[in-house]
């Protein structure tokens, strides 16, 4: 009887530029075959999809890396199994669903893998290295030691800090003001108070959830790029090791990383994140079970559809519709998680969320929804009102100091809604118009019109948005770019529809000076609607921005919501 021949073995160099039986290869399947056979080595022995992002891919690229990996790993004769079970032979497994992983070595094949660095066989910690893994030696715990992920009676500084940041964050301190920091009197920021947090943490999973905190505030803070570098961070330590809570981490990662997509107003990209997200098996089991990570895919995925139907409304009304009966569903799902994780905070933000929803899809002629249409126009407003009023309550019914300035705006905005002049109207013109004040939105507001104290809701919308403007200018409260230039427009309206065109003119100076900060599409918003309903004397003196070559419908991108 003829003996069957042992597989060749497959020498791979792992210094750049890598190689396989010295024939150069593709870094990314590479990466994954030394990785299928370390994890067959010293873990449980498999690789999940999970494990490849930030090192290899990410959620938009992942199928095609796994694709073109299986067919260099055909080249190099070696076969690569998928799926929970580990003792299937290969050639019989379904590969329709390979791209969904887990990936796997059979024993005989992980036996042929050598590992060379510079032509010598290489060390654990040089493959370590190369994976971007922390070298851990194996050894038995002694009788009587902590396991290492055990809690510490140290750890409680660490957690102290970290609430101190969210707290922080709440009450609108998310940097340091110019005055002072918090070794000078004033309560520390949120950046300051996490960035502590990190000196204190002693675990994989402590570090790597100060760095996704980090991640979050940029996002807030509209520093897209900065977001972007600690979430890049976030990846390379949850490949470090199997972290604790690494799922969590990972859902958490991908809502951030679709959020700084939202904001750059990418919205197939941060859809794209959300579908893939949905669709992994590990994070769609954190999505289904933990409510705070729901209440974020489902405000955030409403945020998207609200824009896309806004977007489409003039021009394809039954997709419109769809969308925006969808995001309005979506934002009665993230209402319902925010409640069951028992979060004010969350239920405030999607609460003010769906009431301009309501609003602006009656705006564009979206009213006749399922969710909206036995209302009619004046109950859509009542509904809005009193949507955003609820919010208002919620906040005043947590600490007292989580206020958004989003519910001011968006009840700026509505109370000038019913204000549509002919374009750059004359002074007169403009000052004619009657603007809801807002002892009427107090009105409408009904039985939650207690939401509206005197001490945070003067008399007059001027006030309103000068109060808000002061605590930003002071520093006690640090509000994001679109909010700023949000609040500097409405006060300018409405000081020059009080006859003030100096006050007016100042805020318009102001607004200039921080358009540039904002993306594209609210440039225009802010750029139009400074063209186009401000008074034509008001206009003539400020010298507003140019408008944009190519107009946008900048109308379906007006000041969306940017919560949390």
């Amino acid at each position: 009887m003829p003996q069957l021949k042992t597989p060749a073995p497959l020498f791979v160099e792992l210094t750049s530029p890598q190689s396989v039986n010295g024939r150069r290869a593709a870094f990314q399947s590479l990466w994954l075959l030394v990785r299928m056979q370390h994890a067959h080595a010293v873990e449980q022995g498999l690789v999940r999809l999970a494990d490849l992002r930030g090192e290899v891919s990410d959620a938009n690229t992942l199928r095609m890396v796994v694709s073109r990996a299986f067919r260099d790993f055909k080249a190099w004769n070696i076969d690569v199994g998928w799926g929970e079970d580990t003792q299937r032979e290969p050639r019989f497994l379904n590969a329709e669903r390979r791209s969904q992983g887990p990936f796997w070595l059979p024993a005989a094949e992980a036996k042929r893998v050598r590992m060379l660095v510079g032509g010598r066989a290489a060390t654990a910690a040089e493959v370590a290295s190369f994976l971007g893994l922390r070298s851990r030696k194996r050894r038995a715990a002694k009788p009587g030691s902590p396991p290492p992920d055990a809690v510490h009676l140290q750890d409680a500084a660490f957690w102290k800090q970290l609430v101190a940041s969210q707290q922080a964050a709440r009450q609108g301190r998310l940097m340091a003001s110019v005055a002072g920091d918090g070794a000078s009197g004033q309560p520390a920021s949120a950046l300051e108070s996490i960035r502590l947090a990190g000196t204190l943490a002693a675990t994989d999973f402590q570090r790597a959830l100060v760095t996704l905190n980090e991640a979050m505030l940029w996002r807030r803070l509209g520093d897209n790029e900065q977001a972007r570098r600690r979430l890049q961070a976030l990846k390379k330590q949850r490949l470090a090791h199997h972290v604790a809570g690494n799922d969590y981490l990972g859902a958490m990662e991908c809502i951030v990383s679709a959020w700084c997509a939202y904001t750059a107003r990418d919205l197939p990209l941060a859809q794209s994140l959300l579908s893939g997200m949905a669709e992994d098996a590990a994070r769609g089991l954190v999505l289904r079970h933990h409510p705070d990570v729901r209440f974020e895919w489902c405000n955030l995925w409403a945020l998207v559809c609200r824009s896309r139907a806004l977007g489409l409304s003039a021009d394809d009304k039954p997709t419109a519709a769809a969308l925006a009966e969808e995001s309005l569903q979506r934002f009665g799902e993230a209402l319902a998680a925010a409640f069951e994780s028992h979060s004010f905070d969350a239920a405030q933000h999607v609460a003010a969320n769906m009431g301009m929803a309501a609003w602006l899809f009656d705006r564009v002629g979206l009213s006749d929804l399922p969710a909206l249409a036995h209302d009619g126009h004046a109950d859509t407003l009542r509904r809005a009102v009193q949507w955003i009023a609820f919010s208002e309550w919620l906040c005043g019914h947590t600490d007292g100091q989580g206020r958004s300035a989003w519910n001011a705006i968006y009840l700026m905005r509505i109370a000038r809604g019913p204000c549509r002049p002919e374009q750059q109207p004359t002074l007169a013109q403009f000052r004619a118009q009657e603007p809801l004040d807002p002892a009427a939105i107090s009105t409408l507001a009904g039985p939650l019109a207690d939401a509206f104290d005197a001490a945070h809701w003067p008399a007059r919308w001027v006030e309103v948005a000068q109060a808000r403007l002061a605590d930003h200018q002071a520093g006690r409260r640090r509000y994001p770019g679109l909010q700023h230039c949000s609040l500097l427009f409405e006060h300018a309206w409405y000081a020059a529809h009080a006859g003030d065109l100096q006050a007016a003119g100042q805020s318009l100076d102001l607004l200039r000076e921080a358009l540039p900060q904002l993306v594209p599409s609210d440039r225009a918003y802010f750029t139009e609607s400074w063209n186009d309903t401000l008074p034509a004397e008001l206009v003539l003196e400020t010298k507003p921005p140019r408008r944009p070559a190519a107009r946008k419908k900048a109308a379906s991108l007006t000041v969306e919501r940017k919560s949390r």
